[in-house]
């Protein structure tokens, strides 16, 4: 820490000062992240649990999944805590942490969801070449990619935010320690680094971006290509649960970050940051699960496993 930097902790103002609406929202809130919890878990388990699962698509699935358990649980516990306690103070420390945590996992995903578009491009356009394609090795090199970009991003953002001088206020408009809501706080000069996080978030974001549109593009020739309804289906099963996903993602992370520091409305922000933080991982595992027939059929057999087990057992 700068000797510079005078504030050593940071105030987060939450969701809500209603004080009859803190017990209600933790109670909410608290259901959203055990569904997020057991949901991403039980995908996790069920996927190492069957081979049948043991393919590319399923291994970026699992992936996706422990990212958004981690993200959500950067943020999430804070959350819970302060509507329990009332109390909103979050060390300086703690606070860099929590916007490491979670610029990673944030950053991951991002990525993630460009390498399962690019997965779903193989699967769908080359049909025939699909396992000499995304063969294991093709798939830990592009999930370890992902993990150093989301590390490299998570870096900039935390480093350059907290390289700051926090001097006067230290109310952070916002129920966890987001960059640009810490940033704002700063009594440094911070014109060229929010320049440079724009520019690093942009960068990001629109290189998966243009890797899932180019993917849905020729895909969406390919369909385009085939003459049978069954074909089509197909085609369209293998793809709509990535394509609600990334809808969902980056319909908040763009509105989010790919704007300047000084244009944000915390209030604003604050909702929708609701959604990326709690909402979308919860919903991920079950966009994934029930509208997949062979995760429900793991499903199925790993209960009459243990409905197997506990008959012998008694």
């Amino acid at each position: 820490m700068e000797n510079r930097t005078q504030v050593t902790q940071f105030m987060l103002l939450g969701l809500s000062n209603a004080p009859e609406l803190q017990i209600p929202l933790f109670i909410m809130f608290t259901l959203i992240y055990l569904i997020n919890v057991f949901g991403n878990l039980g995908v996790i388990v069920l996927i190492l649990l069957d081979s049948c699962l043991h393919t590319p698509m399923y291994f970026f699935l699992s992936n996706l999944s422990v990212v958004d358990l981690c993200y959500s649980s950067a943020v999430t516990p804070t959350v819970l805590a302060g509507f329990l306690t009332g109390d909103n103070t979050i060390s300086y420390n703690a606070c860099a942490a929590q916007m490491f945590f979670f610029a990673i996992f944030a950053s991951v995903e991002n990525l993630l969801l460009a390498s399962m578009a690019y997965d779903r491009y193989a699967a769908v356009c080359k049909p025939l070449h699909y396992t000499t394609t995304m063969t294991t090795g093709m798939c830990a090199r592009l999930v370890i990619s992902c993990y150093v970009g989301g590390i490299l991003n998570g870096s900039i953002h935390t480093g350059d935010t907290f390289h700051l001088s926090y001097c006067t206020s230290n109310v952070v408009h916002h129920f966890f320690c987001d960059a640009p809501a810490v940033r704002v706080l700063s009594c440094s000069d911070r014109h060229v680094g929010d320049m440079v996080l724009v520019c690093v978030a942009t960068i990001n974001i629109f290189f998966a971006l243009l890797v899932i549109l180019i993917s849905y593009l020729f895909i969406f020739i390919t369909v385009l290509k085939i003459g049978s309804a069954q074909g089509y289906q197909k085609a369209l099963f293998t793809c709509s649960s990535h394509f609600i996903s990334v809808s969902m993602f980056y319909g908040t992370v763009v509105f989010m970050y790919i704007q300047p520091t000084s244009s944000h409305s915390m209030d604003t922000d604050k909702i929708a940051s609701v959604f990326y933080t709690m909402i979308i991982p919860m919903l991920n595992p079950l966009v994934y699960s029930l509208r997949n027939k062979d995760v429900m059929s793991a499903f199925k057999k790993v209960l009459e496993k243990a409905k197997l087990s506990f008959c012998l057992t008694f």
